[in-house]
């Protein structure tokens, strides 16, 4: 494991910042502190037989997801008055107060409606937007032709935009 982290350490920092671009200055995790608690995630993951570099990446796009996700319950549960820390691997990486949890919430519950209704739209959606990957990409990824990525991606954006109300 610690021979693959250094080998995708620079993609995974990429995808990170993809992830990470639309925050304000100052008021989130940082790309460092993102892809290494995610690499946490990865690690227990000890029985997964790694497919390809791009099945890798969508796994890594979906722990930084959860990583986020779980930042934002717990932004939304300390602006609620639960006092709850949250804990960096780094401690450097402080979490500061993130505008956009509710945002963030709502976009992973409209995920795991989608998820729930197909789950191929599901993984094209986590792929594109939270892994930053391009239509090959994904499509090798998940194992279908570029052609389905497209014409999936574009109903899922519009499910989701339909669930999000935007």
């Amino acid at each position: 494991m610690d021979e693959l982290f250094t080998l995708v350490y620079a993609e995974l920092r990429r995808i990170a910042g993809r992830q990470l671009r639309g925050e304000r200055f100052g008021h989130t995790l940082c790309t460092t502190a993102l892809v290494h608690e995610a690499w946490f995630e990865l690690s227990k993951l000890n029985r997964i037989q790694w497919q390809s570099r791009s099945h890798f990446l969508a796994l890594a796009a979906q722990a930084m997801r959860r990583v986020l996700i779980d930042y934002a319950v717990a932004r939304r549960t300390q602006k609620r008055g639960g006092g709850k820390a949250v804990e960096s691997l780094e401690a450097d990486a402080l979490l500061v107060v993130h505008e956009r949890a509710d945002d963030f919430i709502a976009l992973d519950e409209a995920l795991q409606r989608l998820m729930a209704l197909n789950e191929r739209h599901a993984r094209i959606v986590e792929c594109r937007f939270y892994g930053g990957m391009n239509v090959d990409e994904t499509a090798e990824a998940l194992g279908i032709s570029a052609a389905t990525v497209k014409r999936d991606w574009t109903l899922a954006r519009a499910w989701l935009n339909k669930e999000l109300g935007t």
